[in-house]
């Protein structure tokens, strides 16, 4: 049941800060754990991660906006400004690839599930997203998930020397919770799941 109340307690989080009370460490090794454990068809392990603190956090959401900035037009580019500042107040980034080398090494020895694999790539990829999202929310931490792929995908490569076999998938900035979540809206649960006695 602490299983499913962290689940059910993690939330998309948009006010963020630096005010944390988990050390880098403890981030670092809910990470590791996370990367080491969270399961992969065929046990591909094909899922990569970037943990970005600091000025390497700041400069993540720097490349943002200044993509953005060349693509934006110049009368709406402050409220896109506005909100990639939302991202760069929190304490530290998450940036999350699948690494393509792998999966076409798994397609290669399995051809018969050629097909699937980046899918199920794609299916460990998100697994581990929830995995780190729902510890970090379990230790204090407000969290988002964001998808600037790929028009910031060269820039990042570049700057922090990922081999370009990696894809970039997702973004997810952390940090202290400077403004709650607000409410929630179900569809009926009748809808969304069939149960057969």
């Amino acid at each position: 049941m602490e299983f499913l109340a962290a689940v059910k307690n993690r939330r998309s989080i948009y006010g963020l800060g630096k005010d944390i009370s988990v050390s880098e460490e403890r981030i670092k090794e809910i990470v590791k754990e996370a990367v080491l454990h969270t399961p992969s068809a065929f046990n591909m392990q094909s899922a990569r991660v970037l943990l970005l603190f600091g000025e390497h956090h700041h400069k993540l959401w720097s490349i943002v906006k200044e993509t953005l900035r060349k693509i934006v037009k110049p009368e709406a580019f402050p409220k896109t400004e506005e909100k990639i500042n939302t991202f760069d107040a929190a304490y530290g980034s998450l940036l999350y690839f699948d690494d393509t080398a792998a999966v076409a090494s798994f397609q290669e020895q399995f051809p018969r599930y050629k097909e699937n694999f980046a899918m199920w790539a794609q299916h460990a990829n998100g697994m581990l997203q929830h995995v780190i999202w729902t510890a970090l929310e379990a230790e204090g931490l407000g969290v988002n998930i964001q998808h600037y792929n790929p028009i910031i995908d060269d820039e990042v490569k570049a700057t922090w020397g990922v081999p370009a076999s990696w894809q970039l998938i997702a973004q997810m900035p952390f940090g202290s919770i400077t403004e709650a979540a607000g409410d929630k809206e179900f569809a009926p649960i009748e809808e969304r799941l069939k149960i057969y006695p």
